[in-house]
């Protein structure tokens, strides 16, 4: 069994980062020096897989200008001597294949994926990857659920341990059975539980790799009441039909940058680890606890530090 094809669901509108998505698609937001739509690819490129469907709506056109390259910048930067601004993203460039669907309404992820049916056989096993979750490891998140999925020959998505009060905004595991510390065989899936109503804490995140029998069941699902189409629904409709599915409890660091604060707390940390910036964040944020924060000079409306 070879998994070789990724689904990247990139056509959300963005709504908690408005007005900034009213221009930019949110998976464009900068992660120090690269959208985070760039870690997203990257991930798929260290898990060898190198054709990525991504489903984008019509007006974020940015996604494919920053995966095509670029003649007149290439040279441009030749000539100043900076080709290595552009060497991550050319490299991916070179790497993957990029294909884009069109999403012509936000029907949820389930409709994202049911939109690129024609591009993957129903025998196949394929990932997705949702651009929100930031996942950093020595070993891909992806590559950990292909490793299994190729093990069992079966269906696999990540899950992490949450607090108690965090699961209504998840969906969330029911355990058949325990295999391994790490490894769990899912009986069924929760979309959104209330608090008391949570089968367990372990919530279902942005990696997934599923069987391409899920088409069949998204296209014969019916959208929920907020006229969305969801893949919990139709991952919970695999296993009523007998197929096993597995949950992994993910290795790595996540960031859930779908919300200002998760991107803020993503940069810092991100900044921190990175040795051109590690350096500035630690004197900025060593500075800015020992003097007990910033204040603004009212009258002139500078910000400075005291």
């Amino acid at each position: 069994m070879k998994i070789a094809k990724t689904i990247i669901p990139a056509a959300g509108l963005g709504t908690r980062f408005l007005p900034y998505t009213k221009a930019v698609p949110k998976e464009m937001l900068p992660l120090l020096n690269k959208p985070a739509i760039h870690y997203t690819v990257e991930e798929c490129i260290r898990s060898n897989i190198n054709n990525i469907f991504m489903v984008i709506n019509k007006d974020r056109s940015a996604i494919p200008q920053y995966f095509e390259p670029s003649n007149e910048l290439r040279a441009l930067l030749k000539d100043l001597n900076k080709e290595d601004l552009v060497s991550e993203v050319e490299k991916l460039i070179r790497r993957a294949t990029f294909a884009y669907i069109y999403q012509p309404e936000p029907f949820g992820l389930g409709h994202a994926i049911l939109t690129a049916r024609d591009l993957i056989d129903p025998k196949e096993y394929f990932g997705i990857l949702l651009p929100d979750d930031i996942i950093i490891n020595k070993q891909a998140a992806l590559a950990q659920l292909m490793q299994i999925a190729e093990h069992e020959k079966a269906s696999v998505i990540a899950v992490q341990e949450v607090p108690t009060e965090c699961l209504p905004s998840y969906g969330v595991i029911s355990i058949k059975k325990q295999m391994t510390p790490r490894l769990y065989r899912i009986e069924d899936i929760v979309e959104k539980p209330k608090t008391y109503d949570a089968p367990s804490d372990l919530a279902v995140i942005g990696r997934y790799v599923l069987s391409g029998k899920i088409f069949d069941i998204l296209a014969e699902k019916e959208q929920d009441a907020d006229e969305e189409l969801q893949l919990t629904d139709a991952i919970s409709q695999l296993i009523k039909n007998g197929e096993k599915v597995y949950a992994y409890k993910i290795q790595g660091t996540r960031f859930d940058i779908g919300t200002p604060v998760g991107w803020l707390k993503a940069q810092f940390a991100l900044a921190l680890q990175d040795p051109e910036y590690a350096h500035h964040m630690k004197e900025f944020l060593s500075g800015a606890e020992t003097m007990n924060s910033f204040k603004v000079n009212q009258s002139k409306n500078i910000l400075h530090r005291v």
